[in-house]
């Protein structure tokens, strides 16, 4: 399995990105590899967040889109990786509604509440955890509280990209993102996760 949520470690790469992506908008195949490898892991764990054992088939739709419309792109290494989880969330809505199946519906629609952003004991408890694991405890989630700490955790996407994606204002993605990681610290029984992990964890330039 890939690795998986450190989403500094994403961001490490951004500069390596952006001119990897400009490479490929100028024809060089193996540059759109070298995008492909940096963005596909964070993008995977976004989608079986979102749709589950089809995250693999939603993403190979996702980057024949990606290469398709490559040539419109605009932006940075970071705007890429905003860019490609905007499809990739499309193609996993598509699927779930061909599924029939209805996304969960939140609460948080009617009650946001400007709140401070994630403790970075939050996002360490989760970071903590086994990719896969984290992510079976993600999916129990309200959707757009899992939503929001996929991509600001996994993605690594900052907020205001994060918002753009899901086409909410920040503080209310801030805000689902914080009691996302909060409802997830409260299930792993924070307390103890986080006094084991290393203040350094997740915190690489």
């Amino acid at each position: 399995m890939g690795q998986g949520g450190q989403p500094r470690r994403a961001q490490a790469y951004d500069g390596e990105l952006g001119a990897a992506v400009a490479r490929a908008q100028d024809g060089d195949e193996s540059a759109f590899a070298v995008a492909y490898r940096i963005v596909q892991p964070g993008l995977l764990g976004y989608l079986r967040g979102l749709v589950g054992d089809d995250a693999e088939d939603v993403a190979s739709d996702a980057w024949l889109e990606i290469a398709r419309d490559l040539g419109r792109f605009k932006g940075d290494g970071a705007g890429f990786r905003g860019w490609t989880a905007t499809i990739a969330r499309h193609r996993a809505l598509d699927h779930l509604r061909r599924q029939r199946v209805r996304p969960r519906a939140s609460a948080l629609e009617s009650d946001l509440v400007e709140m401070p952003g994630p403790h970075s004991t939050h996002e360490q408890a989760l970071e903590s955890l086994s990719t896969e694991r984290a992510l079976d405890l993600v999916r129990g989630l309200p959707r757009d509280q899992a939503e929001a700490v996929l991509l600001r955790v996994v993605v690594g996407l900052d907020g205001p990209s994060a918002a753009r994606v899901l086409g909410k204002r920040p503080g209310a993605v801030r805000t689902a993102a914080h009691r996302g990681l909060k409802r997830l610290a409260l299930q792993l029984g924070a307390e103890s996760v986080t006094d084991d992990v290393p203040r350094t964890l997740g915190e690489s330039k």
